[in-house]
């Protein structure tokens, strides 16, 4: 890890960006499905104690020299937002915007990598972005990312719900010329890893698979985690 940790600080230029996707965690703005099951206010203090995970994790791989990190928001004011960011020591902050994940994610893509070509003379850096439903991220599942970034065109996270927890994108790729490669999707469904993976090998994009991981958007996606002290969920006040 070491290594890993060197080589990149030796090429800062090529340092990627990693975009943490979240929802507000505030009651009704947040975890839908969840909500139903264990009420918005349980559901939102389980969004808030994931978000301020991830954010936690990132932190580290930011403050190693690793990776540039922002958070795009939605749910929440931008003037809101840039309040929240300060308290909790978040240098970058931005609202997701209008449409579904697929166009959020693209105007992420598109919006840092204009960002970086700007700010770094047209050099083009890989992009990852991560959402926040995971108790499990670690610093590792980061740096095994990054390292797999710099020579794939495409990084993919299952879950088990059949998207993906982590999608990264190669300077290749990022090239405002080049197709979005994702068009067409069914989001919001059990196909989208599916229909993904069936795009990438038309457009023939060299790819891998990360680990599968588990997201909470159910009641029954919160059974591993009740008893983790780490998280303490159990400490919310609700029982299963």
């Amino acid at each position: 890890m070491n290594r890993i940790a060197t080589k990149a600080r030796l090429n800062k230029n090529k340092k990627p960006t990693i975009v943490l996707m979240t929802r507000w965690h505030a009651i009704y703005r947040c975890k839908s499905r969840l909500s139903e099951d264990i009420g918005a206010l349980h559901a939102a203090k389980i969004q808030e104690k994931l978000t301020n995970h991830t954010i936690e994790v990132t932190r580290k791989i930011q403050k190693e020299g690793l990776a540039d990190v922002k958070v795009a928001i939605d749910g929440i004011g931008i003037q809101a937002a840039k309040k929240w960011a300060h308290k909790n020591k978040i240098q970058k902050v931005e609202t997701q915007g209008a449409g579904n994940l697929g166009t959020k994610m693209k105007r992420q893509f598109l919006k840092t990598h204009s960002e970086k070509t700007i700010s770094h003379k047209k050099l083009r850096n890989p992009i990852l972005i991560i959402g926040t439903d995971l108790p499990s991220i670690s610093h590792f599942d980061l740096i095994e990312a990054i390292q797999l970034l710099t020579h794939k065109e495409m990084i993919l996270g299952p879950s088990t719900d059949g998207g993906y927890w982590l999608i990264g994108l190669s300077n290749k790729l990022l090239n405002p010329q080049c197709t979005w490669p994702f068009s067409g999707i069914s989001w919001g469904t059990n196909k989208v890893l599916q229909e993904t993976i069936r795009l990438a090998s038309l457009n023939q994009i060299d790819y891998q698979l990360l680990h599968t991981k588990n997201d909470i958007d159910n009641v029954s996606d919160l059974s591993p985690w009740l008893d983790q002290k780490k998280f303490q969920l159990s400490a919310l006040s609700y029982q299963l």
